[in-house]
């Protein structure tokens, strides 16, 4: 087994201390950038639901970072039309469309692309991506399993090209003040994190399998997923709650809050063990083709004794926290806490029930800081784009390494879930303590030709 522990500090070294200033370039040095007046041609790859977002931030960035969205790709063709029209709109041309990614891959014209596909295609588009030559900005979690994000982090490195995780807190600037706030000691030593999907679904129900629609190519879309019988209720959207191809709200919602939550506690490293417990309820599962836990409760453990906890509620239920959190975290410190939701955060010391610091309360405004603005929502993808033209994968916010760390805590918790016990793990190794059925679910028996390989 080779160690990872140096490889991951290596990864992230130089990204840890971004905090503000790093995230992007003022107007003038944007400027002065080699090739930064020069146009980065774009695709987006998985085109429905969160796929529609990537193309409409892209449209948005056409004039402020000077990228053009070239190519739309999706496996059911049905979807062209309709995401053509914005396009066509914004760029005077209708863009090209495939529902070959590998035809993609192939253009030399495109200089990176956007993947929004299911999970299970992150880690082999991502791959496949690198191997052309181009950069990758991937939707979380970044992999399906641990494997998976090992392979992308040495497909990033060994093509030089940027990877970013789709994890957009890392680029909002009230979540980066939270984070140095925190890493400053702000409520003191950071001992536990804690983060919150409350996301309440009902039953989609059950269907028989049948042929698939004409528009899809379900092969391609089955990619590196067991083959199984078309079924309506598995594929979109609801593919988020089959283990074969997501993750569950744990692995869905989930990555950005743990995300949150490991940059809270400063660990760049794995947990040394982990307890899942849950399951679904409130719904009758043999009226619903979800596999995957509504509810959910994972306990993380850092070797410095350091706890990181999440919960899953998908039934009714309150929020928490003088904000009413539902989609969020809160750290606990030894000199008091904070409470994050969103991009609103306020710390309280101790036993005082008035927030001393917090969003809105002395930070400086970001037209203070020089940073070259992107329209609403935008600014992380504008980090991708800058990372691109600086050729440094420092200027990225969330680098695969991070990507990679954080969705690994959902995939962990999922494992404990499904084997129903607490697992210890060997995060230099990337490999559980004396746990060969457990080890087997760090990956995946990959349906030929979907093949991801020791080698990248």
């Amino acid at each position: 087994m080779t160690k990872r522990r140096d490889f991951i500090k290596k990864s992230v070294l130089g990204t840890a201390g971004i905090a503000i200033g790093g995230m992007g370039f003022s107007a003038r040095s944007y400027s002065s950038i080699s090739g930064a007046n020069e146009r980065i041609n774009l695709a987006v790859i998985g085109i429905r639901g969160q796929g529609g977002g990537h193309i409409n931030t892209w449209l948005s960035l056409k004039e402020n970072r000077n990228v053009f969205l070239k190519t739309i790709c999706d496996t059911d063709e049905q979807f062209f039309a309709e995401r053509s029209k914005p396009i066509l709109e914004k760029n005077g041309v209708k863009p090209v469309t495939e529902w070959d990614m590998q035809k993609v891959f192939a253009d030399k014209e495109i200089h990176a692309v956007s993947i929004a596909t299911p999970n299970h295609w992150h880690a082999l588009a991502t791959i496949w991506a690198c191997q052309a030559g181009k950069h990758v900005y991937v939707e979380k979690p970044a992999s399906h399993n641990i494997f998976e994000g090992r392979k992308m982090i040495e497909a990033s490195r060994k093509y030089n090209v940027r990877v970013q995780t789709g994890t957009q807190n890392r680029s909002i600037r009230n979540v980066m003040a939270a984070m140095k706030f925190l890493h400053d000691g702000g409520i003191g030593e950071v001992f536990m994190a804690k983060g919150n999907c409350y996301k309440p679904r009902d039953s989609y129900g059950i269907a028989k399998d049948t042929t698939p629609p004409a528009t899809l190519h379900y092969d391609r879309w089955l990619g590196p997923a067991p083959y199984r019988p078309y079924n309506e209720k598995r594929l979109h959207y609801n593919w988020h709650w089959v283990w074969d191809t997501g993750n569950g709200d744990t692995g869905n919602q989930g990555p950005h809050q743990f995300d949150i939550a490991r940059w809270g506690l400063n660990k760049n490293e794995h947990p040394v063990s982990v307890f899942s417990m849950g399951g679904i309820f409130g719904i009758d599962p043999a009226e619903c083709a979800q596999e995957t836990p509504n509810t959910q409760t994972s306990l993380f453990k850092y070797a410095d004794g350091k706890i990181l906890e999440f919960e899953t509620r998908g039934r009714y239920t309150n929020g928490e926290s003088s904000l009413d959190i539902r989609i969020g975290n809160t750290f606990y410190g030894t000199e008091g806490y904070l409470e994050l939701d969103g991009d609103t955060w306020k710390a309280f010391r101790k036993r005082e029930k008035e927030p001393f610091a917090g969003s809105g309360m002395g930070e400086k405004k970001p037209a203070e800081t020089g940073y070259l603005a992107a329209p609403g929502g935008a600014d992380h993808y504008a980090n991708f784009i800058d990372a691109i033209r600086s050729g440094k994968n420092e200027t990225l916010t969330a680098d695969i390494t991070e990507g990679h760390l954080s969705s690994s805590l959902p995939i962990l918790a999922n494992i404990s879930y499904r084997l129903g016990r607490e697992l210890k793990f060997l995060g230099d190794y990337e490999k559980f303590a004396d746990d060969p059925e457990a080890d087997m679910m760090l990956t995946r028996a990959y349906r030929k030709p979907y093949v991801i390989g020791d080698e990248v």
